[in-house]
């Protein structure tokens, strides 16, 4: 159970959450102002959400799972993936920033470095491991080429 809950998605919703309490009970009257922040904030959201889907239809598409504790089947280095190595975790930053932008949670700002920290440590760090022993010379080509974020 415990293996289920200690998912991105999870992080990123806890992330929201305390981005959300934060600018519900703690404003403090702080503000990015109000029609580019909400421009901005939407336009990241759709960002991330675009990205997250491109991600996992290439990944659907080569038949190996997103699921980040299971063993990939297949090396995906096409579409999305030739541009970032973690898109969907890009798409994850992306909609927390974008929200927190939205909302108006300046306090929530340290927010972002915190989760992109704890996505990388819990998550990428062991993916990129489990990817360079199964597909070795294949994966050192794609770590080579290609960026971990953008």
């Amino acid at each position: 159970m415990l293996k289920w809950i200690d998912m991105p998605p999870v992080w990123l919703a806890g992330a929201l959450g305390l981005a959300w309490f934060q600018k519900t009970y703690f404003a403090m009257g702080l503000g990015f102002g109000p029609v580019v922040a909400d421009l901005l904030g939407g336009v990241l959201v759709g960002g991330g959400g675009i990205l997250m889907g491109l991600a996992l239809f290439e990944m659907r598409r080569h038949r190996t799972t997103v699921i980040p504790h299971r063993e990939a089947e297949r090396l995906v280095s096409s579409g999305i993936f030739k541009r970032s190595r973690n898109p969907i975790y890009l798409g994850d930053v992306l909609i927390l920033t974008g929200m927190i932008l939205y909302w108006d949670a300046v306090l929530s700002l340290p927010l972002i470095p915190v989760f992109v920290w704890v996505i990388e440590r819990r998550f990428i760090l062991p993916e990129e491991d489990r990817l360079r022993r199964k597909f070795r010379a294949g994966f050192a080509r794609y770590e080579r080429d290609v960026r971990r974020w953008v």
